[in-house]
């Protein structure tokens, strides 16, 4: 049997996998036990574990992404879940003000020069030296493909 039609034999289940009052927090306690006793035990292999735990995670965002498409336009409160809709509103176009595109360019060309004076001296237009600005580091991960 497939697992696309393991998942299809499970939609049901699904829809009452969880007690009505499984809250957000459980969820999270839910996760981070069973990575905590997986790890604890020893009986899986950490990567093969992870490699499936990826797959199911996109399957289960795929499921839900496609889910909203099908979900009512009124507010309603289901097994402690609220689903309320929102109004997408308005986005307002700034690169209609040629103000703003002069304003954005001008900023775009100095955050040029502040990533170049990181590895050399530069001067600016006006002649004056660009400051070498301090660095915050960013958080390591590891990236996953499949």
């Amino acid at each position: 049997m497939g697992k696309l039609q393991f998942f299809e034999m499970r939609a049901e289940e699904m829809a009452t996998m969880y007690a009505q009052d499984f809250t957000k927090k459980q969820a999270v306690d839910a996760g981070t036990n069973l990575v905590k006793s997986m790890i604890d035990e020893g009986n899986v292999d950490k990567l093969q574990f992870a490699a499936n735990l990826f797959r199911l995670n996109e399957v289960v965002a795929a499921a839900a992404t496609e889910m909203r498409n099908h979900l009512p336009l009124e507010k309603t409160q289901i097994f402690g879940v609220e689903f309320t809709p929102v109004n997408g509103g308005n986005t307002l176009n700034y690169a209609d003000d040629p103000v703003y595109v002069q304003l954005k360019a001008e900023l775009d060309a100095r955050v040029e020069l502040l990533k170049l004076a990181q590895k050399q001296d530069v001067l600016d237009t006006g002649g004056c030296e660009v400051p070498k600005v301090s660095t915050t580091p960013r958080k390591s991960s590891v990236t996953i493909k499949f």
